[in-house]
Parts: C-alpha cells; sequence; structure tokens
C-alpha cells in the first residue's frame, strides 16, 4: 500500500529526513517512533502530500505521489487524518463533525456511511451530541470516525493520544488498533511513547536525526535491537560488559550466556551484553546476591534497581508479593533468551 524510497526532505537550508525507506502492506499499522524534532511528523506531511522530497519517492497503492519531480495533491491521495488535537467543530454535533468529510456524497450515502463508521467506533448512542459533551476519549474515537467515513486508502495519525493521561492513552490504543483492523485499514502512527506504539502498531520504525535506525515488529525489536540506540531507546535494561570467549559465548559478571556475537569481535574482545528487567529473576536460593537501590511500585510487579558485586547496576521485574527493603540483598540469578551483545567500541 505505501512505499518509501530513499526519502529526502529539505526545510530551508537545512535537510531534516535523510535516505528514510520503509514499506506498509495493506492493512498493516506502522508507527514512527522517536523523540521531537527526530523528524517523525515531516514524514507524514510528505506522505500527506503537505512536503515536496528534495529526493526519493513515494508510492501509495502502486503510484507515485510525490518525487523531487512531481507532487500530487493532498485532496488526491484519498488519505485520512487524525490529528493531535482532534479537530472537531464545536458547533456541529457528532454526526455532522463525521459527515463534514461526506459534502460530495449524496443524503442518503452521508447517513448510511456516519451510522457505518459511528458503530465501528462504538458511538452509535452519541451521535447527536457535541464535542464538549464528550470524553477525551470519545472524542479521539469520534475523530478516527470521522476520518474513516470516506474510507481512505491510507490513514495518518499524528501524536493522536498526546492529550490523554497516560492509562486512557494505552487501553485507547488497544481499542484503535481493534477498529482499524476491523476496517481493514492501512494506517501509520506517529508518536514519542513506546508503550503506546507497541500497542498499536504491527511494524515500529526508529527514528533519529531524520533516519530509520530499524524498521521492524515490536517484538524484534525489543528482543533484537539493530545497534546500541535502539537497544537503549526501546524499553529498559542496561548494558554489562563481557570478554568474548569460544563458541559463541560471552563471559560477564551474571554468568555465562551464549548468542549471536557482535560482527567483527574475536575471542578476547570486550563486547556489551544487553539485560532487560525480565532477564534478572528473583530467586531465594540463588547464591548470586545484589542490593537494592530503588524500588518502584507498578501493582502487579515492582521495578527493581540492583547493585551487582562490582558495583554494576541492573533492572529486575519482581512480583510486589516480594516487598524487599531498600539496601536488603536478595538472591537473583540470569534467564536470557535472546542474547544481544555488541562490541565495545
Amino acid at each position: 500500500m505505501l512505499q518509501l524510497s530513499d526519502l529526502a526532505i529539505r526545510l530551508g537550508d537545512r535537510t531534516v529526513v535523510e535516505n528514510l525507506s520503509l514499506d506498509l502492506q495493506v492493512g498493516e499499522i506502522g508507527c514512527l517512533l522517536g523523540a521531537s524534532g527526530c523528524g517523525k511528523t515531516t514524514v507524514l506531511r510528505a506522505i500527506a502530500g503537505f512536503e515536496r522530497p528534495a529526493a526519493g519517492s513515494i508510492v501509495l497503492a502502486g503510484k507515485e505521489v510525490s518525487s523531487a519531480a512531481k507532487i500530487l495533491p493532498p485532496e488526491q491521495r484519498q488519505i485520512g487524518m487524525v490529528f493531535q488535537d482532534y479537530a472537531l467543530f464545536p458547533h456541529l454535533t457528532v454526526a455532522g463533525n463525521i459527515a463534514f468529510g461526506l459534502r460530495g456524497a449524496g443524503r442518503a450515502e452521508q447517513v448510511t456511511r456516519v451510522a457505518d463508521a459511528l458503530k465501528l467506533v462504538g458511538l452509535d448512542h452519541v451521535e447527536q451530541r457535541y464535542p464538549h459533551e464528550l470524553s477525551g476519549g470519545q472524542q479521539q474515537r469520534v475523530a478516527l470516525a470521522r476520518a474513516l467515513a470516506p474510507r481512505p486508502q491510507l490513514l495518518l495519525m499524528d501524536e493522536p493520544f498526546s492529550n490523554l493521561d497516560v492509562e486512557l492513552r494505552e487501553r485507547l490504543g488497544q481499542e484503535v488498533r481493534a477498529i482499524l483492523k476491523a476496517a481493514g485499514m492501512t494506517a501509520i502512527l506517529v508518536t514519542h511513547d513506546q508503550r503506546e506504539a507497541f500497542a498499536v502498531a504491527d511494524k515500529v520504525g526508529v527514528m533519529t536525526d531524520g533516519h530509520i535506525r530499524q524498521w521492524a515488529t515490536p517484538y524484534d525489536l525489543y528482543h533484537q535491537p539493530l545497534d546500541r540506540f535502539v537497544a537503549d531507546f526501546v524499553g529498559e535494561g542496561v548494558l554489562l560488559p563481557g570478554i568474548v570467549a569460544a563458541g559463541g559465548k560471552v563471559e560477564f559478571e551474571l554468568g555465562i550466556v551464549h548468542g549471536k556475537m557482535p560482527e567483527n569481535c574475536c575471542m578476547g574482545c570486550v563486547a556489551d551484553v544487553l539485560v532487560r528487567p525480565d532477564d534478572v529473576l528473583h530467586d531465594d536460593a540463588s547464591s548470586m546476591k545484589a542490593r537494592v537501590l530503588a524500588k518502584a511500585f507498578r501493582g502487579a510487579q515492582f521495578l527493581y534497581t540492583l547493585a551487582l558485586p562490582s558495583g554494576q547496576k541492573v533492572l529486575s521485574l519482581v512480583p510486589s508479593h516480594h516487598n524487599h527493603a531498600l539496601g536488603e540483598d536478595i538472591g537473583i540469578r540470569l534467564e536470557i533468551d535472546h542474547v544481544i551483545a555488541f562490541k565495545r567500541g
């Protein structure tokens, strides 16, 4: 449905996106994930037709819609958009807001499409209410219904949940994913929130300085990051130094692990092993001890910050009925299913 090839975008004399490529299949949900200023919203604007590429191309449903030589106007791209601030008209009802984008259709078709869109987002009981009478989550779903009603080829969502509180953001993200999948919609989300990206998207591109560092499933980003930046950006974890041994092993403070070794890292070289909080298990019977430096209560779990005998720190997710005091030594053991190591630079 969507293919970006070697895309470059310049704003004035500044290059904000460079050599960016990705592809999205029909019905897939993609996400551009990164900190403010990394270029993700600029990419979204280019897909919509608001920014002309300096190089590269954008192909939508097999048709080139943007390049340095030509650009198809936004209104001819069959693209829907959901904005950060919802952009609902306060003087129109929910039904009126959704029908606004259907002005070229006949009255009967408008009524049918509004009803279908409201049913899809689970709001068919509020069609005569006004935006100020709805919760933030309901307003966001109305904005989604308005974008889906014209039946676009592609839906673009720019930080759609940033005005909501954290708990509602995650729940609504899961709801939006279910709605998009039910509609068979291809979509791209832009966000700085990793949990939001993982809740909604099939493919995520981690961006920095106008580049995609890795375009992969959320699972692969977490368990198989391509470089240190992605490993550090996605999820929580620490890198602990170790020595590469024979047979694809790394020996480090928490033990010996087997896995794919970094390129150009032979026996005896120093490698940093990525250790996630779920890799460090609490085990009272273990002879390996670590001291509790800090803890964060997360309901079902504590996130402990632990000091190893060397002074190195690790994180550990522990069931919350194990409520240990700061300064207490607890038993731990390592259980890594996906070994990720990077050669020490």
